[in-house]
């Protein structure tokens, strides 16, 4: 299987799931937007739900790359890793809501077909997280961790100004940061 074709067809997805919503969309309209035959779709995925729960892996499996880069980041400051890989869960909300009307619907993680997604996705972003706070926050990274997740998650539930979670995301990681560090120690 030629996996340009299934980039294309999970690109015609995301097109037409953020157009029409995941329950309006049809596989013909997934067909048409890939410019494939209905047939040909159905060799790459099962039906219309399979397209989804393969878009959103790619969805998520793009954003978890990007925090792991950025957490990654050889001299970089603590505080700028971690806002970098909070940004990269932030940036895949707000391309959502950019980009559709439906993103409530598409972006919902207790929903049957990417809620176990999500929940995964969860996991190994407060990792990465963990793992960029081992230094300055020692046996309380995990915890830390959980608590800039949901910061972050908290930010998201009201995007009317894309420019405000990114700036309130930024002082919350200063905070956190501040409040991990002793006086003289680099952040």
């Amino acid at each position: 299987m030629s996996s340009d074709r299934l980039d294309a067809i999970l690109t015609a997805a995301y097109e037409c799931f953020t157009r029409h919503g995941i329950r309006r969309t049809t596989m013909d309209d997934i067909a048409a937007a890939a410019g494939m035959s209905r047939p040909a779709v159905y060799q790459y995925v099962r039906n219309k739900d399979d397209a989804y729960r393969r878009l959103a892996e790619r969805l998520f499996d793009a954003s978890l790359a990007r925090a792991r880069a950025a957490a990654a980041a050889p001299g970089t400051p603590t505080a700028d890793r971690l806002l970098a890989v909070l940004d990269a869960k932030l940036d895949l909300t707000l391309t959502l809501h950019r980009d559709s009307r439906h993103a409530a619907e598409l972006l919902d993680a207790s929903g049957k077909l990417t809620g176990d997604l999500a929940a995964a996705y969860t996991r190994e972003l407060t990792a990465v997280l963990a793992g960029a706070l081992a230094e300055p926050a020692g046996p309380r990274a995990a915890a830390v961790a959980e608590v800039l997740v949901a910061l972050t998650r908290g930010l998201e539930a009201d995007l009317t100004d894309p420019d405000l979670p990114r700036q309130r995301l930024r002082d919350g990681v200063a905070l956190i940061v501040a409040g991990l560090t002793r006086p003289g120690d680099p952040a």
